[in-house]
């Protein structure tokens, strides 16, 4: 028939056969069991009375049917084609864009560019900004320390300067007292019998020209003659030196006097 695959007509063809040998076995069995018997002639004899009876043929037996044959196989049916894919229709081509179209592109075109230059700007912008606050406070940390540094140095070279006045005025206030002492012992006249070299201290009050006020003893040396002697000495020692500079003077004085000193 018109339109059958090959496939098809090989199952055919083999289901015609199959039947066929079918039919052919039918008949063969038919035939096999319709067959008439062969006859059988047998010749009978008197036997002799002392003869035994001679013993009968065996009657043959019936041949055993033949084995009906097993129909044939049909064939494997060979394997069906693998069915096409099926071709992609072919893509519609879009059509050409308007004028309109076009420049709605360029126009969003130069919009992006646009944003995109205004996000660049702003970043350099905050870049830039955020490198100036480092570089202010960078510049803010080393003013700081230079400024701690230029304090330091002039309050170290004020205490150094200051050490230096102490001890310039140390030095001088040093130099009157002695110059007082001196003035003082060069009036005292002291006892024979004092042993040793104790020491007398005395409170002395006085005017800024030097004129003594009061002079009064703080410590004994033990020796009653040698205080009473030294007390004499101060009073007569009116005015006492003046100081070379007028922030040296003193208008309470301790004086300590020895008599070996």
């Amino acid at each position: 028939m018109p339109g059958w695959s090959v496939g098809k007509w090989i199952a055919a063809i083999l289901a015609v056969v199959v039947h066929l040998a079918f039919v052919v076995f039918l008949i063969v069995s038919v035939n096999w069991q319709n067959r008439e018997p062969e006859p059988v002639s047998v010749e009978l004899y008197a036997p002799p009375r002392e003869a035994a009876p001679a013993p009968q043929p065996p009657k043959p037996e019936p041949e055993p049917p033949k084995p009906e044959p097993e129909p044939p196989k049909p064939p494997p049916e060979p394997p069906k084609p693998a069915p096409e894919p099926p071709k992609p229709a072919p893509k519609a081509e879009p059509p050409p864009p308007t004028r309109a179209e076009i420049a709605l592109k360029e126009k969003q075109e130069r919009e992006r560019k646009k944003e995109q230059a205004d996000r660049e700007r702003k970043e350099k912008e905050r870049i830039d900004a955020e490198k100036k606050k480092v570089e202010e406070k960078r510049l803010a940390e080393v003013r700081e320390r230079q400024a701690r540094e230029a304090d330091a140095l002039k309050a170290q070279a004020q205490r150094e300067q200051t050490a230096v006045a102490d001890a310039a005025k140390a030095r001088a206030n040093a130099d009157y007292i002695r110059r007082i002492q001196a003035k003082v012992k060069g009036n005292v006249v002291v006892p024979p019998e004092i042993a040793g070299n104790p020491e007398a201290i005395f409170d002395v009050v006085q005017l800024p020209t030097g004129e003594i006020i009061d002079a009064q003893l703080r410590k004994s040396s033990g020796n009653r003659a040698y205080d009473e002697a030294v007390q004499r000495a101060i009073i007569k020692a009116s005015p006492l030196p003046r100081p070379d500079s007028p922030d040296l003077f003193q208008r309470n004085l301790t004086l300590k006097f020895r008599p070996l000193d």
